[in-house]
């Protein structure tokens, strides 16, 4: 039903696929199989185009209020493990707790110990198996949605997702990030099958701290550059197929929103307010950046995150926030045209996303730190490799540096 791997699989050609399926399987755990990864025809020497999304998506102001009753159209009843993150359970379960089971479900609310890692993951399952429940809710922010995901494949179980957040675009999507528990990336788990429903209250997202929201802009924006060079070098998608017209289409469109929007969503939040940019903000960060990188492509900027995560100081530093960074490394190792890296290193000063090494809490003098990076970067099977070009780590290493002098440039 799902595979760990220690990094993203390699697309870029079917034998370099069929070679990352065989590494996968060899780290697979008994009765484990690959999911999405196999999702391709047999009779064909390349992936077919692969479209995935969540069963249902509910987005505004209130809508934990209508949890019941969106639980109730999908069938479900009796025992339901809520997985919480603490703003979940502070907010969010004296409503489940009221509403629920007046539609026939029993909300079983177990506390998120706050990293998505094996330990956690082994934990919750341990729970759960004292009793019969009808599904796993994942109530928090991405970690939480990527544990419950996690655990729900364990337990045979549909997945709903209501975030807390809008500061990742994990929510929609089939996989979760696994973590040590000292804060880097482990590896990917990859499932079958997507959320049934993924839940969205903008009143919840809009009482956030606004660096969680920023963050998301980080995360989503990567989203568009990056299936853009998967479609150029007609690479795999995250779900196991080359990307579609329609993912690339929504990859464009969130980052549209993002440009536009983003600064009048802060300000909302600065408000504690539900408005209509925010609306189509959280609508971007949630549903349009899932569909978009998860069907579209994942390139450098991702593997670029996973690089940094290996460095202990950077693991302050939020999801988004590391991406944005690998954003910028991304367009300079692709040589764009200045006008689009200045419209995108403005952007990021401009809501507050880092643009500089020091900033994610990188040194920028200790060439050790830049290189393994680099190195973690390139890794046999990482998305970087979903680029039109050969990525090297020699040319990582440099591209950081450049985009790192460039970033500190705009903050002067």
């Amino acid at each position: 039903m799902v595979t760990l791997v220690d990094q993203h699989l390699d697309c870029s050609t079917p034998e370099a696929l069929t070679e990352s399926h065989a590494l996968a399987r060899e780290r697979s755990l008994p009765g484990w199989t690959m999911g999405y990864r196999t999702e391709f025809c047999r009779d064909h020497q390349r992936p077919l185009a692969v479209f995935a999304s969540p069963g249902r998506y509910v987005q505004g102001p209130g809508a934990t209020w209508e949890l019941g009753t969106e639980l109730k159209r999908l069938g479900m009843s009796g025992p339901v493990l809520f997985i919480a993150g603490g703003t979940a359970r502070k907010i969010l379960a004296p409503i489940w707790i009221e509403t629920l089971p007046p539609v026939g479900v029993t909300p079983v609310i177990e506390a998120f110990a706050g990293e998505c890692s094996e330990m956690e993951i082994n934990r919750l399952v341990s729970l759960a198996a004292t009793q019969t429940f009808s599904a796993v809710v994942g109530a928090g922010g991405g970690k939480a949605s990527d544990t419950a995901r996690a655990v729900a494949d364990e337990l045979d179980l549909p997945v709903v997702i209501t975030p807390t957040l809008a500061s990742t675009d994990s929510p929609c999507s089939a996989l979760s990030v696994i973590y040590t528990k000292s804060g880097a990336v482990q590896g990917f788990r990859f499932y079958n099958r997507h959320p049934l429903l993924l839940l969205v209250d903008t009143e919840v997202v809009a009482r956030a701290p606004k660096r969680q929201l920023v963050a998301g802009f980080g995360d989503a924006l990567a989203t568009w550059f990056e299936a853009r060079s998967c479609r150029q070098s007609h690479g795999c998608n995250v779900v196991g197929g080359y990307p579609t017209t329609t993912a690339t289409a929504l990859a464009k469109l969130c980052c549209d929103i993002l440009l536009a929007d983003g600064p009048a969503a802060c300000s909302a939040v600065d408000a504690r307010a539900t408005t209509p940019a925010l609306e189509r903000i959280v609508e971007a960060n949630n549903l349009l950046s899932g569909l978009g990188f998860e069907s579209g492509g994942l390139a450098l900027a991702h593997a670029v995150h996973n690089g940094v995560s290996e460095i202990p100081a950077s693991h302050a530093m939020l999801h988004g926030e590391k991406v944005a960074f690998g954003l910028h490394t991304q367009l300079v190792m692709e040589g764009q045209p200045q006008s689009e890296i200045r419209e995108i290193f403005s952007y990021c000063q401009s809501v507050g996303l880092p643009t500089t090494l020091q900033q994610i809490g990188i040194n920028p003098d200790d060439d050790d730190a830049i290189q393994r990076i680099a190195e973690r970067t390139v890794v046999p099977g990482e998305s970087s490799h979903n680029e039109p070009f050969e990525v090297t780590a020699t040319a990582v290493a440099d591209a950081i540096r450049a985009a790192d002098q460039q970033g500190r440039a705009y903050i002067n």
